[in-house]
Order: structure tokens, then sequence, then C-alpha cells
């Protein structure tokens, strides 16, 4: 059966438009024209998400989501306020009414969408397993800095996104972060935000409303680039707990770690299902992976959860074979990343991932393998 979505708004062509390209993309679509209406159709219809406008002649959208919200039938079913009120104060009311999420008119039908999935996607029950869903967790840490750990990541998320998993992707990397960046989203804070609030309020609602969703409808935890921030990874519970939390939101969990270690770094790695390592074909940097899976095995992560990446930043045959590299790691690496140094200058500029902005490079097609790979891991 299809999911149903409710779309409240007074305007007849926003009704139409957005009903008629939801409907094509397989949901049940109800209507309402103002708020009154709004609270009968939910009622007799029961939808599985709301789309709902701010500014109607009699309740405003803000007391409708109140009223929803004050039924128990409907305290878990997504809110998505879609309206013209876009400031800043005008989005804190809407959460406090009790919006999952705040779209400011006018938007791309694409990312419309991409709120709509991700929203109905963290609402439908998880399968049964006698215990808290609890996500595949994937962690990225580069043997050293500057191999493109964060651009992988963040284009696996993407790349799991597009096959419709319910991904988060969370850059541990607060006063370093770039996925923001090369996401296209200004102003990264959320997790700075979030690692300043006490551990009991790392709740999911707060959570939630730190989380940015991108246009492929992946959503993000950003660090901030505001190097003052680095500091915050100093209380290590408070990040493993942030973690663990973002583990039971979703059904992928991808760990952007950066490089090198901390206290931190470490809770978080214990907590993964997968920790992958980028490793370059140079001696040294292959030494340093090999160090580093030591030490992880030393704190007691299993050898079993560890393995590496082959990312290729140059084109140079001054470079160790990739037998030679697994032979000194004691591994197979599971992929093998080739240097595309022009795509991804173009895709950093631009704000568009790699997999996104050229799907048809080389380059993208070892991402997807991977994130392929991903996928089925967490399946099995």
């Amino acid at each position: 059966m299809p999911e149903k979505i409710l779309i409240v708004d007074d305007d007849l062509d926003t009704l139409k438009l957005v009903g008629m390209m939801l409907q094509r993309r397989g949901y049940s679509i109800v209507a309402a024209i103002n708020g009154t209406q709004a609270l009968s159709k939910a009622a007799s219809d029961r939808p599985d998400l709301i789309l709902l406008d701010v500014m109607m002649p009699d309740l405003d959208g803000f007391e409708v989501a109140r009223r929803l919200r004050a039924d128990p039938v409907f305290a878990s079913v997504p809110i998505l306020m879609f309206t013209a009120k876009a400031q800043v104060d005008d989005k804190v009311q809407g959460f406090e009414a009790g919006a999952d999420d705040y779209l400011p008119k006018p938007t791309h039908p694409a990312e419309l969408l991409a709120h709509v999935k991700a929203l109905l996607g963290r609402s439908r029950p998880a399968a049964p397993s006698g215990g808290t869903k609890r996500s595949r967790v994937t962690a990225f840490i580069g043997a050293k800095g500057g191999l493109g750990t964060t651009t992988i990541a963040v284009n696996v998320a993407v790349g799991m996104a597009a096959k419709r998993q319910d991904v988060i992707l969370c850059e541990l990397r607060p006063g370093q972060g770039i996925a923001g960046f090369l996401l296209g989203i200004s102003r990264p804070s959320g997790l700075s935000a979030l690692l300043q609030k006490p551990r009991e309020e790392l709740d999911p609602r707060t959570i939630e409303k730190e989380l940015v969703t991108h246009s492929s409808g992946a959503r993000v935890l950003l660090g901030s680039a505001e190097p003052h921030d680095y500091v915050l990874l100093k209380d290590a519970e408070r990040v493993e707990a942030l973690v663990r939390r973002l583990a039971t939101m979703c059904n992928h969990l991808i760990l952007d770690c950066g490089s090198g270690f901390s206290a931190a770094t470490l809770r978080v790695l214990a907590v993964a299902d997968q920790v992958l390592i980028l490793v370059e074909p140079l001696r040294y940097t292959v030494l340093m992976a090999r160090a580093l899976m030591a030490d992880m095995e030393a704190t007691g992560i299993a050898r079993n959860k560890i393995d590496f990446l082959l990312a290729n930043r140059e084109r140079s045959s001054l470079q160790l074979a990739r037998s030679k590299i697994e032979e000194m790691i004691g591994k197979p690496a599971i992929v093998t990343i080739t240097p595309a140094p022009e795509l991804a200058f173009q895709s950093a500029e631009s704000g568009v991932p790699i997999v996104v902005r050229d799907p048809n490079a080389l380059i993208s097609d070892q991402l997807r393998q991977l994130t392929d790979r991903l996928i089925a891991k967490g399946a099995e």
C-alpha cells in the first residue's frame, strides 16, 4: 500500500503542483485547504506524513501542529512545515510546535522530495529484532591527513541515499569540517551545537533539529570549520553517546573520523561495525596504516572489523604495487580509488559530490562499488 501524505495549504496551485509531483512518485495524496480541515482529514485518513503550510486563514500551521502533537495518535507522525515564512524565529516556532522538519518556499521539487523521503524513511517501523533498532555503523579514518577521507565518506553517503537507503553521515571533525562545502551546505554547525549539550539531552528530537537533509536524501551532521571547536572532542563520553544515539536513527550510519587518534576516536571506532582505513601507495603511509591497525587491535577492536581502501592520489609509477601493500598490511584492499584531481576540484568548487557531478567517471564507478559493498554488508 502506498504511503499517504496529507498536504495542507490554502494556495490551490501549491496543492495541485505538489500533489501531482508526489503522486507521480507513487504516494497517495490527501489535501486540505485550511487548518480545521487538516485536523479532520488527519483523523479520518491517518496519513503517514503531513506537509503543512503555516499561513492559513483559520488555524495557522503552528496551531495545527500543536493540536496534532497533543493527540497520542499523531505523536510520531512526521510533520514537514513547507512555508514562505523562512525567518529563524519562524523555524524555531515551528520546531517548538512539533514539526520534524522545516522547508522554506520556494524550493526545488527534488529537494522537497528528498525531505519527504527522509522523513518517511525514519518513521517506518523497524523490522522486529527483539531489541532497539541499530544501524550498520561504518567508520572512515585516514592513515594520515589529506587522503580524501571526507570526500569518500560524503560520496558513499550520497550514493547510499540514491539507492533509497536511510543513511546519516556524521562528520566527527569539529573545527576541521569540510563536508558542508563538498555538499553545498553553508554554515555547518550541527555537530558543535550537539557536543555542547549535556549527554542526557542528546535525544532523537534534539538531534533531528541539527541534521541537514541533502538533496540526495542523505541526512548529514556536519562539523564546523571554526578551529576553536576542535576542543569539543575532548569529552569522549559525550561523543560516544551521540554516535550511539545516531545509530538508532537510521539504517546506515557513516562516520568521518578524519585522521589520527584521540580518546573520542577510540570510543567511536569501538562502536563501529566496520572501520575503513584510507591508505595511499607510499611506503611511509602504509607503515602508518599498519601502526594504526595495530593500535586499534591493542585497544580491543577486532581485526576482522578493520579493512583498508587504496587511495591513489597521483598518476605516478613511483608507488608501491598493490600486492606489496597488501603483503605489508596483511589484508587485501577492498577497493582502489583512482586519481581524478580535476573532477575532485570541480566537485569541491561547485558543492556537488563526485558521484552526482560525473556519474560516468571511473572514480564514480569505484565509489559505487564501495557503496554497494557496504549496503550488502548491512543486509547480512
